[in-house]
């Protein structure tokens, strides 16, 4: 997946200003059509969300989270996310989203 940096060294945390952001992370829904399964410790999960977070060298990292297939709640357990293009996409275009809607804050309420 391609990284997002700039040239500061600080991951764009504008450390530099006194405030130390020391991680930056978003959920994001898989859509139904990129949607998988995977299996740990005998139960298979239908993968759901993406959690998002950016590294402090400006790259990517993205974990799959899901529900078990059988039901109920089931634990809550992370999966690799598939070297898919698709996929890989959708991390991007997510952090991409993410980083519109911060820049776009309004303050604090």
């Amino acid at each position: 997946m391609a990284g997002v940096s700039d040239d500061s060294g600080d991951g764009g945390s504008g450390a530099d200003d006194g405030v130390a952001v020391t991680a930056l992370a978003v959920n994001v829904t898989i859509p139904e059509h990129l949607r998988w399964t995977d299996t740990r410790r005998g139960e298979t999960f239908l993968l759901m969300t993406l959690n998002v977070r950016l590294l402090p060298d400006g790259h990517l990292a993205a974990k799959a989270y899901g529900r078990p297939v059988a039901g109920g709640r089931g634990a809550y357990v992370s999966f690799p996310v598939p070297d898919r293009p698709e996929l890989a996409r959708l991390v991007a275009a997510g952090a991409e989203r993410a980083a519109a809607m911060w820049a776009a804050h309004r303050g604090p309420r």
